[in-house]
């Protein structure tokens, strides 16, 4: 096998990118299928370099086995989904963040109400379609311009979304960085804490204009009167949430965490909402279903169980092995050697990392592609400077996670207009935490505060994984050659 040139490697990965671009723009193709495909455009390039099949097959597989233990993470997050909705946890939630919700205070109001909601799902886009439809119709009775109250909505929706251990996303972040998902949440927080609090206080005063002395949105009173008469509200719904907070606090390992938060869902909802047993049997597995005839109550409950979670656990399979041949053929070394040797500094990794975080979700985009090639691209960067995991995570979910909606080809950017009824150029200035949160990370990247740095220990564990799967890549291309 040879190496790569820089022009050969950038043709390989431009074909990747030229595929999922426009399979999403042009003929709105889901990601998953765009990535399967991309592997096997792959293939003849690498042919090209010398591999034969069985080798090509190898290196897809060696990548895609990372995404197991993520993969059984995501099964046991769907049914805590749907065994927290039987359970009354979400509905709770929900009901009571409505009934929080000051006229004065809607906007930071509405931050809050949507980051709740989209931390306990796990989605963003969930939230959105949901909770920030609900908002919409607040705001417009408030006399409150759409794209600051979309601009509130999208704010909470990404900030939950990339703190949930439930999410998508924050589950890819620390698979392709090599990290740990409650170390990933832990090292977020350095970040994301600080520009949350900057981005409340921002539509605290922005929303000191908008006044009304009641809020009567038809959906909202709809969705309240719903769960009020559907569900037992009140304390004993939050206990999962305790188990769940508990269990995380303990440093507990994540799957298990879930699993156990899952299962005291399910019991909540046979000894407390009166769902029989097979009943939430079924919920873990195909998700909670409710046809209440109100569009509101229909899309933000209907959701959850082990099946909905197998679409990504299919990207996570395609992306990781996307990723996996472009590391193995060379064309990840051969671009990053192009500038490589002149990061030196946390600062400069930082800047490049979002820079590329950025580009990559511009022309591929999707949060996805984006996390994945990044992730890869910078891993060794990080591993040669010293640096934990947790740090690259971080990065990829501050840059591209929550700026996914801001691009307006972007498939979460498309989904965020349409849903919304406001273009992106309409709440692109008052997504504030999109935007300052990368300036925080960009200030400890200057500083090297909170860039934690591998130990003894951890360097050599690196360094024994390298050579393992040096002398594995060998052993295979020896065999199958």
């Amino acid at each position: 096998m040879k190496k790569p040139s820089f022009t050969y490697a950038l043709m390989m990965l431009l074909s990747v990118v030229a595929i999922i671009s426009v399979g999403i723009l042009a003929f709105d193709v889901e990601i998953q299928m765009l990535m399967f495909i991309s592997m096997f455009t792959l293939i003849p390039f690498m042919m090209g370099l010398g591999y034969n099949y069985k080798q090509i097959e190898t290196s897809m597989f060696k990548s895609m086995s990372k995404a197991l233990q993520s993969g059984l993470i995501l099964l046991a997050v769907g049914m805590l989904i749907g065994t927290w909705m039987a359970s009354g946890t979400v509905p709770t939630l929900i009901y009571y963040g409505i009934n929080l919700i000051s006229p004065r205070f809607f906007l930071v109001s509405a931050l809050l109400f949507t980051s709740v909601v989209s931390l306990t799902t796990g989605t963003s886009w969930g939230a959105i379609g949901t909770a920030g439809i609900a908002m919409m119709g607040v705001g417009a009775t408030l006399g409150v311009p759409a794209g600051i109250t979309a601009g509130a909505v999208i704010s909470g929706a990404y900030f939950g979304d990339k703190m949930s251990p439930l999410s998508d996303t924050t589950n890819l972040a620390p698979t392709v960085a090599g990290g740990t998902l409650f170390g990933h949440i832990k090292h977020m927080l350095w970040t994301t804490v600080p520009a949350y609090t900057i981005t409340a206080v921002i539509f605290t005063f922005m929303g000191l204009k908008y006044t009304a002395e009641t809020v009567n949105a038809e959906s909202v009173n709809q969705l309240l009167t719903y769960l009020s008469s559907s569900f037992s509200i009140g304390i004993i719904p939050m206990i999962p949430i305790a188990v769940l907070i508990g269990l995380m606090m303990m440093k507990k390992p994540a799957l298990p965490a879930i699993f156990i938060a899952a299962v005291v869902g399910g019991i909540i909802a046979v000894a407390y909402q009166g769902f029989g047993f097979s009943e939430v049997l079924n919920t873990m597995y195909s998700g909670y279903s409710v046809e209440a005839g109100i569009e509101t109550v229909d899309s933000l409950l209907q959701r959850g169980g082990l099946t909905s979670m197998l679409p990504l656990i299919a990207l996570f399979l395609f992306a990781l092995g996307l990723g996996g041949m472009l590391a193995d053929s060379g064309v990840l070394e051969t671009l990053i050697g192009s500038f490589a040797h002149r990061i030196n500094h946390t600062g400069t990794l930082v800047i490049v990392t979002v820079i590329v975080s950025y580009v990559t979700l511009a022309i591929g985009g999707a949060i996805y592609f984006s996390t994945v090639m990044t992730g890869t691209l910078m891993k060794p960067i990080f591993e040669r400077m010293k640096l934990k995991p947790e740090n690259l995570s971080r990065i990829l979910e501050d840059t591209a996670t929550q700026a996914g909606a801001l691009i307006p080809w972007t498939g979460a950017g498309i989904y965020t207009a349409a849903t919304l009824g406001v273009p992106v150029i309409a709440y692109l200035p008052y997504t504030f935490l999109a935007f300052i949160t990368p300036m925080v990370s960009l200030f400890y990247g200057i500083t090297g505060l909170t860039m934690t740095r591998m130990d003894k220990e951890e360097v050599q564990k690196v360094r024994v994984r390298r050579e393992r799967e040096k002398k594995l890549m060998m052993k295979s291309l020896e065999a199958n050659s």
